[in-house]
């Protein structure tokens, strides 16, 4: 039989497959069920950046002017009312300690930010609760059209909570960068364990009958995958920390093309939504077939095998132009 193992930012995991935060990772009993059906990981629904100023009374004020903080743009998963209950700050912290009671899996903490003020300092009550890790969901607005430099904000909350905490950190990130490649090599270096490849924005979509704007499909697609591919091919073997894939990653082939890409893991939500807990036993199922059918006992004798450093034809991963690659078309 397969030996499905692999390591995720130092920790051992007995699969690749984790859980992404979402509103399935928000209670003990669904995590339970999550481990029970094969997860290898959580990454708990994430508390937002918003709910922590809010809880500082000292800065209560700044946080409600803060013309960054999240409205209708929030990470669609993850969607923060913003008339938070005081003590839920305490609650997360609970769910830490519980989960780490009950269940025998890493439980990675999550913390969805746009700033480095001083929420920072949350993040060792969430080390001292009992996470294995912290993720840190940098989301910052594309569309935003101030002088903020994103780059410069990646690099000063990562240097603040790492000040804070001695678990491993990941950074999930977004794809929109001037020159991604440098900017992810740099960020690597920064002392990260781990990068999360990619998260997703709210999409738009228009009502025709009503000519109003409304909310585009809440789940990710299978075509997602291939944009992460692209990245986690470039990046494996370049980079200082393990690579997550994330977005796009609906079935155990787009699971095993992750990994022969370079990814030590891949994150799953949008297909847990739409098949159920049982899916990730299928999924797990159809890799040890597929492993034992290619005569791979363990996951990394192929896990950087087709990457930009690895692959047989590494230029794959730096066409851009369609037209260039399959201009033979007729």
């Amino acid at each position: 039989m397969a030996d499905l193992t692999t390591k995720y930012m130092g920790l051992i995991l007995k699969n690749p497959i984790i859980i992404g935060s979402c509103g399935l990772t928000s209670s003990l009993d669904k995590i339970k069920e999550l481990e029970s059906n094969g997860a290898a990981a959580i990454v708990l629904k994430s508390i937002f950046e918003e709910e922590i100023l809010l809880d500082i009374k000292n800065h209560l004020d700044s946080a409600k002017d803060d013309l960054m903080l999240y409205t209708d743009l929030s990470e669609t998963l993850d969607y923060i009312d913003l008339h938070v209950r005081e003590d839920s700050l305490n609650n997360y912290l609970d769910l830490i300690k519980k989960s780490k009671n009950e269940v025998l899996i890493p439980i990675i903490a999550s913390i969805n930010c746009v700033t480095d003020s001083e929420w920072t300092s949350f993040a060792k009550k969430i080390e001292n609760a009992g996470a294995d890790a912290l993720e840190l969901n940098i989301f910052l607005n594309p569309t935003d059209n101030s002088e903020l430099d994103f780059e410069k904000t990646y690099y000063t909350i990562i240097s603040s909570v790492l000040a804070n905490v001695k678990i491993p950190v990941a950074v999930k990130f977004s794809q929109y960068f001037t020159k991604p490649f440098n900017f992810f090599h740099g960020i690597s270096k920064t002392g990260i364990k781990g990068m999360v490849l990619f998260n997703r924005f709210y999409l738009p979509d228009i009502d025709l009958d009503n000519l109003s704007m409304k909310e585009a499909n809440i789940f990710s697609t299978p075509i997602e995958f291939n944009q992460v591919l692209r990245w986690i091919g470039v990046l494996s073997g370049k980079v200082k920390c393990s690579l997550a894939a994330s977005s796009g990653i609906h079935d155990s082939s787009s699971m095993i093309k992750q990994i022969l890409a370079g990814a030590d893991a891949v994150q799953l939500v949008s297909a847990i939504y739409k098949h159920g807990p049982l899916y990730i036993n299928q999924m797990l199922s159809e890799l040890e077939k597929w492993m034992d059918e290619k005569g791979f006992n363990y996951i990394d004798q192929f896990k950087g095998k087709i990457s930009m450093v690895k692959g047989k034809n590494p230029s794959a991963y730096e066409r851009m132009q369609f037209m260039k690659y399959f201009g033979g078309i007729k």
